[in-house]
């Protein structure tokens, strides 16, 4: 809409939300116009058409449907988005960090300071090798640097596992030099 003329894209912010708010979401099931209004959006095709079964009541036997409708959706979105909690849960499980390091492995820890003015592609990501301490609990460990250093208790998301570089690979690359 905008790619000849990039200094109008702010007139399209209302249509956008219109559609937006119009649109059914997948997580519950409903349109935002529906969880709120319990209605979905007067679009400007219903200006010509109308709405379909649209009936005259009373104020009171509206804010009575109103009330009723809100409640059977709020009630059926609140389902949904369980649901999808439930399965956005069990996808997360399923590739989540199992490790299961134990005490004195050694490991890498994701560092996730950067230091102001140098590029963070080029700084450091992980730091050690630190060695286990203690495990916490599932996903919680103790690990320190070296036997006088500060210990850190750290996530397991932030840990990989160390593995030392063969000495035989060494000693092959120094003769090919």
């Amino acid at each position: 809409m905008t790619v000849e003329q990039q200094n109008d894209w702010d007139d399209y912010i209302p249509l956008f939300l219109m559609s937006y708010r119009g649109a059914i979401h997948a997580t519950t099931g409903y349109t935002p116009a529906k969880l709120l209004f319990g209605r979905e959006l007067r679009l400007p095709a219903n200006l010509l058409f109308g709405l379909p079964g649209e009936k005259q009541t009373t104020a009171s036997e509206y804010v009575t449907e109103l009330r009723g409708r809100l409640e059977r959706v709020h009630t059926l979105a609140r389902s949904r988005i369980k649901d999808s909690s439930d399965l956005m849960k069990t996808r997360y499980d399923r590739r989540a960090n199992s490790t299961g390091f134990v005490e004195h492995d050694l490991v890498w820890l994701y560092n996730t300071k950067r230091r102001k003015g140098r590029s963070p592609k080029l700084q450091k990501n992980w730091e050690g090798p630190y060695r286990i301490v203690k495990r916490i609990n599932d996903v919680v460990y103790r690990i320190q640097r070296g036997p006088r250093t500060k210990c850190k208790v750290v996530h397991v998301d932030r840990l990989y596992r160390y593995c030392r570089e063969e000495r035989g690979t060494e000693s092959v690359r120094d003769e090919q030099t």
